[in-house]
């Protein structure tokens, strides 16, 4: 019962080494060792990895890429090709490395223990590369075509306001960051004083550190909710156009237009502390609203737009002065006597 829970446990663990790796479950089939062609291409495909990351030192002869063919010899050659590759990896693995290495394989459990130390120097040949890639500095992914993730959006939104060309492909986020040194403190003197003084300018120790950080956590949350309040209200007004019956012939032509401009808008908030520690005391001015400067992110088409004139609708009762009441006599009005047919009748003594 031992043995069956440790094969249990190992086939556990092998399975959470792929899944981390990105290789998908461990096929079911894959642990009955190098007599299963599911087994042969799992290792191979590993094997091939490891080559591409430079893992292998010492190349020997059928070590490399793991063939997983097909037909009677595949097995054998495979074995082959394994021994040379377990030498260059240095596996310590003395069962694996030694001279009956093909009859622990096929023994249960054996195919495991191999994908086991395959899956642990994929590992450890990814993060040294990894960090190899770090020493160098980090490549910006910059082309026609590229897709800019959220840093290099950012790097670009800086080149465009230091008025710095666009960096060719494969430019180094070390050189990028020397240039933007540069340029800041060649810009630096032309600024007027005291321009750029810290907007939080008051030491912070570990309580008021605490203090901030349970602030930011609170208006974070408010605002979280004021902007959930915003969105299903918004989403409920875009609902409200697809009742009409136009809307039956335009209903797709109006998600195609609304659903991505609605996916962008989260309720999370992306300001931080890191925001409030890079303002600056320019920041607490008050601009007015009919600015200049304020107009140029305001303005647009439909300001220009004149509303012609709209008929009163009241409501200002404030503004009107209440109808005195007219005295008029009853005969007048009919409500008196028999003519206003109105009689008045005697009550009813009880006997």
């Amino acid at each position: 019962m031992e043995g069956a829970e440790a094969a249990a446990w190992e086939g556990t663990a092998v399975a959470l080494d792929l899944l981390a790796l990105g290789y998908g479950a461990l096929p079911e089939v894959a642990s009955r060792g190098p007599g299963c062609p599911a087994f042969r291409l799992l290792c191979a495909r590993l094997a091939a990895e490891l080559e591409t990351l430079g893992a292998l030192e010492q190349r020997a002869e059928g070590s490399g890429v793991l063939s997983a063919g097909q037909g009677p010899g595949a097995e054998d050659a495979f074995l082959r090709q394994l021994a040379g590759l377990l030498r260059a990896l240095h596996c310590p693995d003395r069962a694996l490395c030694g001279r009956d290495y093909a009859v622990v394989l096929r023994e249960p459990g054996g195919g495991l223990r191999l994908l086991r130390f395959l899956c642990s120097e994929l590992h450890a040949a990814r993060l040294l590369h990894l960090q190899l890639r770090l020493r160098s500095g980090p490549v910006l992914p910059v082309g026609e075509g590229t897709k800019e993730n959220g840093m290099v959006q950012e790097l670009m939104l800086i080149l465009q306001a230091l008025g710095l060309p666009k960096p060719m492909p494969g430019t180094l986020a070390s050189q990028l960051l020397r240039e933007f040194h540069g340029k800041i403190s060649e810009l630096l003197p032309s600024l007027p004083p005291d321009s750029m003084q810290p907007l939080l300018s008051s030491p912070l120790d570990a309580s008021r550190w605490e203090a901030l950080e349970s602030l930011s956590q609170r208006l974070t949350e408010q605002y979280c909710c004021r902007r959930c309040l915003l969105l299903k209200r918004l989403d409920l007004t875009t609902s409200a156009f697809h009742w009409s019956d136009r809307a039956e012939a335009q209903g797709e032509a109006m998600k195609t237009v609304l659903f991505p401009i609605r996916e962008v808008l989260t309720p999370e908030s992306d300001v931080s502390i890191a925001h409030i520690l890079a303002a600056r005391a320019d920041l607490s001015r008050l601009v007015p609203a009919t600015s200049v400067a304020a107009r140029q992110g305001t303005c647009c088409a439909i300001n220009k737009v004149l509303m012609g004139d709209v008929p009163d609708r009241g409501g200002r009762p404030g503004e009107l002065e209440a109808p005195m009441p007219i005295w008029k006599n009853r005969r007048e009005d009919g409500g008196g006597g028999k003519a206003g047919g109105q009689h008045w009748g005697r009550r009813k003594k009880k006997k």
